[in-house]
């Protein structure tokens, strides 16, 4: 009857039935009949099953070994760092360095050191008035001294004006002026900045130069020695219902953290000589 069961199942149906049978079923079979089943299947489905390769156990060992020999390695450094003496750490306090006795080094000269001059008094270097002159009729600020408030105001919008100088660390402003005759009038400003993060000088300086060039009719003249100080005169006057034509002439320029500003006013044209003169005759003061 097994023969003609056997017979029976398709050939490609045999392997999936025998794969079918669970493992403990297989072991179960004595070992002295499982001979006689093998000799009862027929030879070429002997040939045509192929034996299934055992997993192998290199990779297994390999691994087991990884992991052992990290683990000692940890153990052994661990033992051996244990038994060394622990490194000594560097005092916190140092050694008392001794004062030095006696006087110490002289001061720099104001040749040496020109913070010497521009941290002194600021009106000190202001150009000194010309005889025969009086003093200005108006000034702002307060004995030659500006705040920041009151150099804002000369400005035709104060409040933004206030607002710049704090960013660009204006220090304090100095000024002096004078006049000659009813209409002549001549203003000199000394603008300090602090200059811990912005150029205040030269920033200022260039400001002052961007707005002389935008007026019509101007002429303009390098100040000797100052590198970039412009020196202009204005031809083309100010007029205004009721009053007399203004004239204006201005020098912009700057040394270290001082920026220089010039101003002169008359009725009749101003030559560039008076303009050019004051401004040099300012700059060497710095």
């Amino acid at each position: 009857m097994d023969e003609e069961i056997r017979e029976e199942i398709p050939e490609e149906n045999r392997e999936e039935i025998r794969e079918e049978i669970p493992e403990e079923n297989r072991e179960e079979i004595p070992e002295e009949n499982r001979e006689e089943i093998r000799e009862e299947i027929p030879e070429e489905i002997q040939e045509e099953t192929p034996r299934v390769r055992r997993r192998g156990r290199t990779a297994l060992l390999i691994a087991t070994a990884a992991v052992l020999g990290l683990v000692g390695g940890t153990c052994a450094g661990f033992l051996i760092q244990a038994d060394r003496e622990p490194t000594k750490l560097p005092s916190l306090s140092q050694p008392v360095v001794a004062q030095a006795r006696g006087a110490g080094p002289e001061p720099l000269s104001a040749a040496r050191d020109r913070r010497v001059k521009t941290d002194d008094d600021l009106r000190k270097l202001l150009v000194k008035r010309p005889k025969g002159t009086r003093d200005a009729a108006y000034l702002p600020g307060d004995k030659g001294w500006m705040g920041i408030a009151d150099y804002a105001e000369e400005y035709t919008k104060p409040a933004i004006a206030f607002s710049d100088l704090v960013r660009a660390e204006f220090r304090r402003a100095a000024a002096t002026g004078w006049t000659v005759g009813s209409t002549y009038s001549v203003e000199v400003r000394l603008i300090q900045y602090r200059q811990e993060e912005k150029l205040g000088a030269s920033d200022a300086a260039a400001e002052g130069r961007y707005w002389a060039n935008t007026k019509s009719g101007t002429h303009v003249w390098a100040v000797p020695g100052t590198g970039d100080g412009m020196a202009y005169v204005h031809t083309k006057p100010e007029t205004k219902p009721g009053y007399l034509p203004m004239y204006e002439a201005e020098a912009h320029a700057w040394r270290g953290d001082i920026a220089m500003e010039i101003w002169i006013y008359d009725t009749k044209p101003i030559p560039k000589a008076k303009i050019m003169d004051l401004a040099e005759r300012q700059m060497e003061r710095l």
